[in-house]
């Protein structure tokens, strides 16, 4: 204490018997202590202690004498300083290159710095009192070690050490330093004297190419999994370490460069080359546009362009203080570039240059590994698009609606799939299911039921064979993977559903006052696990107004939520959803789907009911040999009750040659059915034969066959073949023009009980338009001149059905209706000229209400009449629409029984044509003449 005191104030100071920490002969030691300063110029040297003997003290002569011999001694260590203290002028040179020098001697824990070292370090010119533990309090504490090697060298430490530590300034500010000394060894090899520099590394600030920086890129580098993720991580490691103003990272694509990131995005930041031709979702442009990369990417090195380079266009906005172009090696070959720019003037020091090459090495490696699985992941993308449906097919009374998203992990394909088959007589199916996994195996598996069970249902199976035979389908492919699934087929005219759930979660309705419930379907096992499984049925009637929900597991189970939880959340959420938007429904079902870990299938259909339902007649063609006639004249007859004018002959001329064809190619029963739907009319012909129609490849001119496939697909809007039990249905639509939309026929209400009334079709009463005329109840019948000139005379030119004389055009009622006699009766001439059919006795001249409908006699004049029966028949099978189909379910009977081969209707009451049809359906017409 008295040393420092005298230290600081700078005068001796003198005591009388001090006690100090020492023992003679057991006893302490007490003696007089003076303390004199060593004074400089400068500032004060150090002190010199003096003791004296025990209890004499210092006298005045002695006390002199001690200050002269301190002055002497301050003044040679004075001279000693002078000699070895550098000159002002090399003094300002070091601190203007921003090296501090430094020398301690081993063991004192005492270091001589100059201030150029304190300005690196951050120490105020008066707040450093010369320790080297003042020192270390700088430094961060990983780097402390090897500091302590150089302060405290051994004898085994080099001559010469260089290291790098940082320090962390007063301020926070974390900087990087660069350390090289020298050790003096004495006599005995000993360290005596260490003299060393330290240097400002302005390159390294940051951490930019310090190992552990490296170590964090190449960390960063591994976890990146997409190219925009490596851009991502290359644009953290370079821009603000390096105070970089621009960042552009473009993959090599053969002789174009795609960029995959320009930082910052702002258009105004880059040449106008680049807004221009590389500023897209997936920007481009040609190798050949930019001569300096051409040649960076052909020799494969690292050019840097200092401020004032002539570069082209292109590249001259990007660094006009500094360009790097780096390519990014990746195996004797270039993946592409990266481009470090600065508007500031830029010296690239060796060791920016360091960095810069590890990091292209670095970055090079990782932009191929992300190239690979971004091309393994749009493969697995366009896999899962291939397999689900592109779009899904509008229904009639109803909107549909789905949603898919894949799993987050692994390739992001799964086993859900969805699916809406639109089937016959306006049914449609909806289906869902889930293919156990998450892999590219599940989703082919995935791929192969849905294109089974498609194929199963427009066969026209019921949906429990459609999933036995998929069952069994699955089984047969001997795979580990299986299946849940549920098949919803939904009768769109009535509303009635039914239902089969195999495994899978059971499906959800929102009915129309925003109730929901879990609809229960008794379920079966998942396909793929037994083969002979059986799957019930289930019935159930949708109200116009609701909503149908199919999901995956994916949507309601995850690691923290269970299934219970999830239905119960979704089913929230279903009758808070506005239903008048099924596709924004499906969003907000949705959620935050997104962040699971499982594939999520969602099928929405809206239920909205028939505005106008469609109405059907059918006909049982015998095999006479006239039937296309009578099948034509059906259809002629039918198509002028529902007032479809324009497009008769059309439907004719595809009715007859689908007829033909099944009469000529198939044996059994046929059948012709014409469903009117809105502006569409369906022309379906079933028969008893598997064998699709086929369209012959070569015709010869000559041939008077083989053109009729040719016709029919001229004339359709479409038409196809499918299988239906056994056989097969062929059938063609054709869009169809009507006079008035609101003369939609509508079914005729259901008689009272006991009046003993059969369902009959009955027409809406209309007026007639200019130019036609009233007859028998059909309707309207055509313009005087349609049909005229189709069926002339080959050898005379004459119409075979002139129009009847003036004196017989009454009312129209001895009008061939169909205008179209049939080819398959001639009487060799003898009728030509003349109605085929002559006029009916004059008591049955009634205003036509007594003609006979199909210009044809009557053999058999005891039955009833058509237009007495058929005034009380129902037009289609809708006739309990309104009723709610019970939940169990019975097989229907068969609604086309085959009548017995050559037997006449007409003599025949039980297979006659006027028995009753069955309930609830159109009575079907039979061959017959009717």
């Amino acid at each position: 204490m008295a040393i420092a005191k005298a230290f600081r104030s700078g005068r001796a100071l003198w005591l009388g018997d001090v006690v100090f920490a020492g023992r003679e002969e057991g006893g302490a030691l007490a003696a007089p202590l003076g303390a004199l300063p060593l004074g400089a110029a400068g500032g004060w040297l150090g002190c010199l202690v003096v003791v004296g003997e025990a209890g004499e003290g210092f006298g005045t002569e002695q006390r002199e004498f001690l200050e002269r011999y301190a002055e002497a001694v301050a003044g040679r260590l004075r001279g000693e300083a002078d000699r070895c203290a550098p000159s002002p002028l090399l003094d300002s040179a070091l601190r203007a290159m921003g090296v501090g020098s430094f020398a301690l001697a081993p063991g004192t824990g005492l270091v001589e710095t100059d201030q150029a070292l304190l300005e690196l370090v951050g120490i105020p010119e008066n707040g450093f009192d010369g320790k080297t533990d003042t020192l270390l309090s700088y430094s961060v504490p990983e780097d402390v070690p090897a500091l302590m090697s150089v302060i405290e060298p051994s004898a085994q430490t080099p001559g010469r050490r260089e290291l790098e530590f940082r320090i962390r300034r007063p301020t926070g500010e974390l900087c990087w330093l660069r350390l090289n000394c020298r050790v003096r060894k004495g006599p005995d090899g000993a360290p005596e004297r260490v003299l060393g520099v330290v240097t400002a590394a302005p390159v390294l600030r940051r951490s930019a190419s310090d190992v552990a920086r490296i170590q964090w890129l190449t960390a960063a580098l591994d976890d990146a999994v997409t190219v925009r993720d490596v851009s991502r991580v290359v644009v953290a490691a370079l821009r603000e370490p390096l105070d970089a103003d621009r960042v552009a990272l473009a993959e090599l694509l053969e002789d174009r460069l795609a960029v995959t990131v320009l930082d910052p995005p702002g258009a105004g930041a880059w040449p106008d080359l680049w807004r221009a031709e590389w500023r897209s979702e997936w920007p481009d442009a040609p190798v050949a546009a930019l001569p300096t990369l051409q040649a960076a990417l052909r020799d494969g090195r690292m050019s840097l362009w200092p401020a004032g380079a002539v570069l082209e266009p292109g590249l001259e906005g990007i660094g006009p203080g500094g360009l790097a172009v780096l390519p990014l090696p990746a195996k004797s070959r270039v993946t592409g570039v990266c481009l470090v720019g600065w508007d500031a003037p830029h010296e690239f020091a060796p060791e920016e240059r360091a960095l810069l090459t590890a990091t292209a090495g670095l970055v090079g490696q990782a932009l191929k590994r992300a190239h690979a699985y971004d091309a393994e992941q749009e493969l697995a993308t366009m896999l899962q698009r291939s397999l689900l449906p592109r779009r899904l097919p509008r229904l009639p009374g109803g909107t549909a609606v789905a949603r898919y998203l894949p799993a987050r992990r692994g390739l992001q394909v799964g086993g859900d799939w969805y699916d809406v088959i639109a089937l016959s007589e306006g049914k449609v199916a909806l289906v869902i299911g889930d293919v156990q996994g998450h892999s590219a195996g599940a989703a082919t598996i995935m791929g192969q039921m849905r294109t089974a069970v498609r194929a199963y249902a427009v066969e026209g199976h019921p949906p429990d064979v459609v999933v036995g035979h998929a069952n069994r389908l699955l089984v047969g492919m001997e795979t580990d993977l299986f299946a849940t699934c549920c098949y919803v087929e939904l009768d769109m005219e009535e509303g009635n559903a039914l239902f089969v759930r195999a495994g899978h979660l059971s499906p959800l309705v929102r009915l129309p006052d925003g109730g929901t419930e879990e609809i229960a379907v008794e379920g079966g096992l998942p396909l793929g696990v037994l083969a002979d499984a059986e799957f019930p049925l289930t019935a159930l009637a949708l109200a116009p107004g609701s909503v149908l929900a199919l999901v995956t597991d994916g949507l309601v189970e995850s690691a923290d939520l269970q299934v219970d939880e999830g239905m119960r959340l979704v089913r929230a959420a279903l009758a808070a959803a506005d239903p008048s938007d099924p596709g924004r429904m499906a969003d907000e079902l949705l959620g935050d789907a997104g962040r699971r870990e499982d594939d999520v299938a969602l099928l929405l259909l809206r239920y909205d009911g028939m505005r106008i339902r469609p109405v059907r007649a059918g006909w049982v063609v015998w095999r006479l040999p006239d039937a296309v006639m009578h099948a034509r004249r059906f259809s002629a007859r039918t198509l002028r009750s529902w007032d479809v004018v324009a497009e008769a002959d059309t439907v004719l001329l595809v009715v007859s040659e689908l007829v033909t064809n099944a009469l000529v190619h198939t044996q059994g029963a046929v059948r012709v059915d014409l469903t009117l739907a809105a502006d569409r009319l369906r022309v379906s012909v079933n028969d008893s034969s598997p064998r699709a129609p086929a369209k012959p490849v070569v015709v010869d001119w000559e041939a008077t066959g083989g053109r009729g496939l040719f016709l029919v697909e001229a004339m359709s809007t479409a038409w196809g073949s499918v299988p239906v039990g056994g056989g097969k249905q062929v059938w063609s639509e054709i869009v169809v023009s009507r006079p008035d939309p609101e003369t939609e026929p509508k079914p005729e209400p259901e008689p009272e009980p006991g009046q003993g009334a059969e369902p009959s079709r009955v027409e809406p009463e209309r007026v007639p338009e200019p130019g036609r005329t009233w007859e028998r109840g059909w309707g309207l019948v055509r313009d005087r001149s349609w049909g005229m000139g189709r069926n002339r005379d080959r050898n005379k030119g004459r119409d075979r059905t002139p129009d009847p004389p003036p004196g017989r055009r009454i009312h129209g009622r001895n009008r061939d209706r169909d205008q179209t006699p049939d080819s398959s009766r001639r009487d060799h001439g003898r009728s030509r000229g003349r109605d085929r059919t002559p006029d009916p006795p004059a008591e049955r001249r009634d205003h036509g209400r007594n003609r006979d409908r199909d210009q044809t006699p009557d053999p058999n004049p005891s039955r009833p009449r058509d237009h007495d029966r058929d005034r009380d028949r129902e037009p289609d099978r809708n006739r309990h629409s309104d009723q709610t189909p019970e939940r169990t379910l019975s097989r229907a009977p068969d609604r086309n029984p085959e009548p017995a081969p050559n037997r006449n209707p007409d003599r025949n009451p039980d297979l006659s044509p006027d028995r009753n049809p069955g309930k609830g359906r159109t009575r079907p017409h039979e061959g017959g003449p009717p």
